[in-house]
């Protein structure tokens, strides 16, 4: 059940669109990780920079948009810098898109 519902949340993370690449947060390789116990849903996270000025955007819409999932009983996002995000964790159509195509 909890594979199933963290499952769930990083769909409904879709729609959380990073303002500055146009899109979602889960394609850009910007979702560290997922836990769920009982309910409580522990999201992990990064920015392409810790000075990234929509980092506090991107972090109150992950909260948002995992607290509305069914069976989220609270949602805690925790942003890290650690590793540092870099273009080879993106979608490879997504990479392709943006011109990262380069990018191994």
């Amino acid at each position: 059940m909890s594979g199933e519902l963290a499952d769930r949340v990083r769909e409904a993370l879709r729609v959380v669109i990073d303002p500055e690449l146009g899109e979602n947060i889960v394609d850009l390789g910007f979702i560290y990780g997922i836990a769920v116990a009982e309910g409580v849903v522990r999201i992990t996270m990064t920015a392409t920079t810790p000075g990234c000025p929509a980092t506090g955007f991107l972090k109150e819409g992950v909260q948002a948009a995992a607290s509305g999932v069914p069976g989220v009983v609270s949602a805690v996002v925790t942003m890290t810098f650690e590793p540092a995000w870099d273009p080879s964790r993106i979608a490879p159509a997504v990479r392709a898109s943006l011109g990262f195509a380069a990018v191994n």
